[in-house]
C-alpha cells in the first residue's frame, strides 16, 4: 500500500498532556491578500513553527485554520503576539481554545469489504521473495 501511494507514513500517537503540551488552540487566519504567491509564503512560514500542527486552506470567512499546541495559555499568546500576528499577510486572527478532544481518529474510513478497494491491493497468495504482504485483505 505504502508504494500504491495509499500510507504516506508512520507515526506514534503521542500524548500533548504528558510531555507539556496542556493548551490546544484552532486559530481561525485571515490574510490580505489571496494570490497564490502569498498564500505559499505563508504556508511556507507556518511549517517552520513547530507548535502549528495542522494547517488547512480554507473557503469562506477565514483562508487558514491552524492547530496549535502550546504548554499554557500565556505560551499561546507570545506566539500569537510575536509571531502569528506578526507575520507578514496576516490581517487578522481569532482563537478559539480547545475545551477538550472528544474524538481523535487519524486517517480516513475504509471499509475493506467494498468493492471500489482497487484489485491491486486485494490479498494474493503470491508473496514477494520473503517479504510479506502489505496490501489489504477482503474478508
Amino acid at each position: 500500500m505504502e508504494e500504491a501511494g495509499f500510507i504516506r507514513g508512520y507515526h506514534a500517537d503521542i500524548n500533548p498532556d504528558a510531555l507539556g503540551f496542556g493548551v490546544t488552540v484552532f486559530a481561525q487566519v485571515g490574510l490580505s491578500s489571496q494570490a497564490e504567491v502569498d498564500l505559499k509564503k505563508f504556508e511556507e512560514l507556518v511549517n517552520s513553527w513547530p507548535m502549528v500542527r495542522e494547517c488547512n486552506m480554507l473557503a469562506g470567512e477565514y483562508d487558514f485554520l491552524l492547530k496549535i499546541v502550546a504548554e499554557d495559555w500565556d505560551d499561546y499568546q507570545r506566539f500569537l503576539t510575536t509571531k502569528l500576528t506578526a507575520a507578514p499577510n496576516v490581517s487578522h486572527v481569532k482563537s478559539a481554545l480547545s475545551i477538550r478532544t472528544s474524538k481523535h481518529t487519524p486517517g480516513v474510513p475504509i471499509d475493506v469489504d467494498s468493492p471500489d478497494i482497487p484489485d491491486s491491493l486485494e490479498d494474493d497468495d503470491e508473496e514477494d521473495e520473503g517479504e510479506s504482504s502489505t496490501r489489504v485483505a477482503r474478508r
